[in-house]
């Protein structure tokens, strides 16, 4: 691994930016099997899983422009001033490099995007890390063909062996040890709190701490403002039931919790919602262990339930949610809890006491803009991802996406696992200082040959740096 580090990390722009593209075109080689391979072992449709491959194979050409055009390195140089009183300013370049190797512990509800070949490998590979997978064993197969793919792909580009590995074994043990070994560098996760949590508490015991990025739970709250309620109820009912059971609710980013003033119009829309709910068809949970899953964090609310059947509509004020735990932890699954406050300013304030989410959503009237800002200003502080008069499931995969959000929705909210951005947790900065101008990196050297936006003397430019 440390040979693999070492001749990775500088295989040249072009050179990494063809085999994330060539692992996008193997994978695409796979053809039907890779589908039909991944709908018989997550029970996921044809269509679902036909979309969420191309999502995938985006997400590798993506990184591999965003290698090639080079700026996403961050490079920065202040020229020296010798004649500066008191004391001589030295010539200072910095610069973003590879962290080193990086594992990945693959998702279960998203068996290609977030899995062997998703967001996290993508953009560790796209950094210069060497990545070593833990699949999730929930799709054995379907992981393995999309890693004989990308190795195939890292050796039809001469990539350095051990470039990209997946092991096979699939117990928390394993897990563990990864995390412990004195090579990894940093470690990508998408799954549960307990999960996440205990892979940050083991990297933190090293005797060489490690940054953790895990992608955890999130309740994703949406609230509906009293006009908004007035006049668009049925249709707010309609959109979040598309919402709360898309996947069968096994979305990190499903609306479940619902915040609203109660009133006979809530009352209206809760029976709407609680109807639609109900004739959802059934579908299968992903694995075993998630199906179990649901069904006990079911149970520990089932004296809140107003609607089950395929999809569960559970209710309550908002004095219980604050007093009942239970009612504050994600339910991963096809259900959502509606919270009815007494006021708009008891909406407020319940906002301020929620933990960190990936997701918050408004639907509120033009008329509503100075309750909307209130709002807004809570939930800066507590998701990632604000949107407005929509529905958070569904995430472009784009460079102003930020998919993260404050613990415990990740374990850092400065950094998201999906878009362009998400190449920036596994860097770490460098900076050279009055270095000979032959040992600079490239991207450093006053002949700016790469043409990559660098902040010179505090001004962006793609310009060379001339001689004095």
């Amino acid at each position: 691994m440390v040979e693999a580090a070492a001749a990775y990390r500088n295989p040249g722009p072009e050179s990494l930016a063809g085999f994330l593209e060539r692992a996008a075109e193997m994978i695409v080689a796979i053809g039907e099997d890779l589908i039909l391979t991944c709908a018989r072992e997550t029970a996921l449709s044809v269509d679902r899983l036909t979309g969420e491959r191309a999502r995938t194979v985006n997400q590798l050409k993506m990184f591999a422009a965003l290698v090639r055009e080079g700026s996403w390195i961050d490079a920065r140089i202040d020229k020296a001033n010798p004649d500066r009183k008191p004391a001589p300013k030295p010539d200072l370049r910095r610069m973003l490099t590879p962290l080193g190797p990086v594992t990945v512990f693959c998702a279960s509800n998203f068996p290609l995007a977030f899995s062997v070949a998703g967001g996290d490998t993508a953009s560790a590979l796209a950094a210069g890390c060497p990545v070593v997978v833990k699949p999730h064993p929930g799709h054995p197969k379907t992981s393995t063909l999309v890693a004989t793919s990308i190795i195939k792909a890292a050796e039809e580009c001469r990539m350095p062996a051990g470039a990209f590995s997946m092991i096979e074994e699939a117990s928390i043990q394993i897990g563990l040890d990864l995390v412990r070994h004195p090579l990894i560098k940093a470690v990508g996760f998408t799954g549960s709190t307990k999960g996440g949590r205990a892979l940050f508490d083991a990297a933190n015991a090293r005797p060489e701490p490690i940054p953790v990025f895990a992608e955890m739970g999130s309740l994703n709250p949406l609230f509906v403002l009293p006009a908004a309620l007035e006049n668009r109820w049925e249709q707010i009912a309609t959109g979040l039931t598309a919402s709360v059971s898309l996947g069968t609710g096994q979305f990190c980013t499903k609306p479940g919790l619902i915040i609203a003033q109660d009133s006979p119009v809530l009352d209206r829309f809760a029976a709407r919602l609680g109807e639609q709910l109900s004739q959802i068809p059934p579908g299968r949970m992903l694995t075993d262990a998630i199906s179990k899953r649901f069904e006990e964090s079911i149970s520990m609310v089932q004296n809140f339930i107003q609607q089950k059947g395929n999809a569960y509509l559970l209710a309550t004020d908002s004095k219980t949610f604050r007093a009942d735990d239970a009612l504050q932890q994600e339910i991963f699954g096809p259900a959502t809890l509606l919270v009815r406050c007494g006021s708009t300013d008891d909406l407020i304030e319940l906002a301020s006491e929620l933990e960190g989410q990936l997701t918050a959503t408004i639907h509120a009237e033009p008329q509503e803009s100075a309750l909307a800002q209130s709002l807004v200003n809570e939930l800066r502080e507590k998701a990632g991802r604000i949107v407005w008069n929509g529905y958070p499931t569904g995430v472009e995969v784009a460079p102003a996406m930020h998919h993260g959000g404050p613990y415990p929705a990740t374990t850092d909210s400065r950094f998201t696992s999906v878009g362009t951005a998400a190449i920036q947790r596994f860097a770490k900065p460098i900076c050279y200082q009055n270095f000979p101008h032959d040992l600079l990196p490239e991207e450093l050297r006053n002949n700016n040959a790469r043409k990559i936006w660098r902040l010179v003397n505090g001004t962006l430019s793609k310009e060379d740096i001339l001689p004095e």
